[in-house]
């Protein structure tokens, strides 16, 4: 989309600081309040934070900014990190199994192969937090994130961990938009998202690091590095398991061997936890079947008449079919992770808010705006904490469900139906034969003369 110039770029620099003075607000209100008591005022808030956010996408997408607005954004987003950061993690508990996966790595204990309730690890937990769900499940998370874990030890110590991450990931954003010759303005769009800073600074989940491997795959990918690139995505798939469904797309245009330095990186990470041999992935396993949460497509597809292993294989192969397409149609490597990374969300059985992360970045060079939407309305996927808080079961309401994905899901589908109906222009015929031998002829002549 072609930029119009600002003829008052100060008025436009006024515009953003504005929007991140309310954004910061915001951050700063949560910051004083026990959100785990204040669910329904913290969703209110996130919404209108999602406005104020979209609205800087707006402006960073239509109109040239400068020198001085990417300060602006850069400053900004350091300091919603920082309001964010003393927040307590109440949205969320995943940190406190973090901390007593770290410090069962620290005994010397393999995590693949116990789980919370085990006898003899009771005192592990949080004293003030105790684990609530997941006490009979081994850990689900691939080994990078693992040692992650034992690198430190307390709650801040965490948050501020993962947030480094994140910035670090915004950083790297920056060389990307500058090598694909980008306005580097458009970092706004992750440096800003509310659900970003949220997940990270405030909850402290371990994404940021997966984010950050994938984000450098990408740049050895566009210099082509293809060991390197390749090294990365493997190391965002030991980060989180997400990042498999990106291995075709890099290695569309590599040797086959390539595939064989994944396998490899992935091969050595696991190799300090074969002791646990058939239980290495016992916990995936168990959170397969005994969780599904805040889900969409996969969630119609059972309401379809599926059991939940046929709804798995249902999925599964739409997930395949999507890669298979965005195969066909030669997608290169940043449109098919946005294209991929959407699809395996829609179809997958547990979405909670900090998966939509993954998106975000992508969303810096091909800002699609349904995507763009449900990077927000996604924080109606925190809505079951209410009743959790109280004692309830963890369920969705479908009524919630249809908020947070019926105008994403329909605005996608309007837009791939548009994209269809509007029939690439048609080509002039082929000049005669005799036409073009004249022609060669002319040229001939005018190079002799």
């Amino acid at each position: 989309m072609q930029q119009i110039p600002f003829r008052l770029p100060w008025l436009r620099d006024l515009a953003l600081l504005v929007l991140a003075g309310g954004l910061a607000t915001i951050f700063y209100v949560w910051r004083r309040q026990d959100l785990a008591q204040h669910i329904p005022e913290f969703i209110a808030l996130f919404l209108l934070a999602g406005i104020l956010y979209l609205a800087a996408v707006y402006l960073a997408e239509q109109f040239r900014l400068g020198w001085a607005a990417l300060l602006i954004i850069l400053g900004a987003g350091v300091a919603f990190r920082l309001l964010a950061l003393p927040a307590q993690p109440a949205l969320s508990g995943d940190v406190y199994r973090y901390q007593w996966e770290g410090r069962v790595q620290r005994r010397g204990v393999n995590p693949y192969t116990v789980f919370p309730a085990t006898p003899g690890l009771e005192g592990l937990e949080n004293s003030i937090h105790p684990l609530s769900t997941g006490r009979t499940t081994s850990t689900l998370y691939p080994p990078l994130s693992e040692w992650s874990f034992s690198w430190v030890e307390s709650v801040p110590a965490y948050k501020l961990l993962y947030t480094l991450f994140d910035l670090a990931s915004l950083g790297v954003l920056l060389l990307l938009l500058y090598l694909t010759k980008q306005p580097l303005p458009y970092a706004l769009v992750y440096a800003w998202n509310p659900t970003v800073i949220v997940s990270f600074a405030l909850c402290a989940h371990h994404d940021s690091l997966a984010i950050l491997m994938l984000l450098l795959a990408y740049v050895f990918l566009i210099l082509r590095k293809p060991v390197f690139s390749v090294t990365g995505l493997a190391l965002a798939f030991l980060s989180k398991f997400f990042a498999l469904v990106l291995l075709p797309v890099f290695l569309r245009r590599r040797r086959a061997a390539y595939a064989g330095v994944f396998v490899a990186v992935v091969a050595l990470a696991y190799l300090p936890f074969l002791g646990a041999g058939r239980r290495l992935f016992n916990g995936l396993g168990d959170y397969a079947r005994g969780w599904e949460g805040n889900d969409s497509l996969f969630r119609l597809i059972q309401w379809a008449g599926n059991s939940k292993p046929q709804a798995y294989l249902v999925a599964g192969v739409l997930l395949l079919g999507l890669v298979i397409y965005a195969l066909r149609r030669r997608m290169e490597p940043l449109p098919a992770g946005l294209f991929l990374i959407s699809g395996l969300l829609l179809l997958s059985s547990n979405v909670f808010p900090w998966y939509f992360t993954w998106i975000v970045p992508l969303l810096c060079f091909y800002r699609n705006v349904p995507l763009l939407l449900m990077s927000v309305t996604c924080v109606l996927g925190y809505a079951p904490v209410v009743a959790y808080a109280a004692g309830q079961p963890y369920r969705d309401a479908p009524l919630i469900l249809v908020l947070e994905y019926l105008p994403v899901l329909l605005w996608l589908a309007f837009a791939a139906t548009r994209r269809r109906t509007i029939a690439p222009s048609p080509r002039p015929p082929p000049a005669p034969r005799a036409d073009r031998a004249y022609r060669a002829r002319r040229v001939r002549g005018r190079r002799r003369g």
